[in-house]
């Protein structure tokens, strides 16, 4: 009885199977049938194709914008560079047209950026900040604000972070004519930058490359701390060498 059930059963799977194959290829070579799947495919398609009109458009004009940018970012930061080499020459006319035209650029090149391609220009105003605050610095001054610039927070942040090798260049330039009141100053100044920063390096995630510049301006510091010292009590022992004189003169 056992025996029996058992090829009953595998006499149904075989019908079972022989009728869906059936089933199936009765289907693909339905050809009225298959035109009805194929046209309901296309509607859908069809319907789907203002969503890739809207996305082409898009990139296109992502495209377009990328490709305006480029250029002048490139000539912004050139011209930041020049207005600092004008800085360490004392040309400070100069340099200050230099750094007012790379303003003016970004200032345009910002609308055309937005938010989706704000990398192309964040160096730019990265040497920005550089640039006008070296350029404060040589003028007594005070360093500008970011609303003076106009720029986003992580680009202040860096661009300060490495104007602090090129005061470490001007320290270098008063100590070698002697002044080391004024090279102090600049030292101090040099400092509280590091300080003023140095929190913000749990943000290294959101502001690429904050960390390095803050280690990289921290040995800078070092360095000038050091040779600042020195100096100092150079200056110090040459003024007592000099009074020993007045006074057996």
């Amino acid at each position: 009885m056992d025996n029996f059930v058992a090829a009953l059963h595998m006499v149904f799977v075989l019908i079972l199977r022989t009728v869906t194959n059936y089933s199936v290829l009765h289907m693909l070579t339905d050809k009225p049938l298959m035109k009805e799947i194929n046209n309901n495919i296309i509607m859908s398609l069809d319907y789907l194709q203002n969503s890739f009109v809207v996305i082409g458009e898009d990139l296109k004009n992502t495209q377009e914008r990328r490709e305006i940018l480029i250029k002048p970012s490139r000539d912004v930061i050139l011209l930041c560079s020049k207005s600092i080499v004008s800085i360490h020459s004392n040309k400070l006319q100069q340099a200050k047209e230099e750094i007012k035209q790379a303003k003016a650029m970004l200032d345009e090149l910002r609308g055309c950026a937005q938010k989706d391609l704000y990398k192309y220009i964040s160096i730019g105003e990265q040497e920005l900040v550089e640039a006008y605050s070296l350029y404060a610095l040589m003028q007594n001054s005070q360093l500008p604000s970011i609303e003076d610039l106009n720029v986003m927070g992580t680009s202040y942040l860096t661009g300060l972070l490495d104007c602090i090798g090129e005061i470490k260049r001007m320290i270098f330039d008063l100590l070698k004519l002697g002044n080391v009141i004024e090279a102090t100053k600049l030292f101090n100044t040099m400092q509280e930058i590091y300080e003023t920063i140095y929190p913000f390096a749990i943000y290294d995630n959101i502001v690429p490359g904050l960390r390095r510049k803050l280690d990289v301006a921290k040995i800078l510091i070092e360095d000038i701390r050091s040779i600042i010292t020195e100096e100092s009590r150079r200056a110090v022992m040459i003024e007592a060498i000099e009074k020993l004189k007045e006074r057996f003169q």
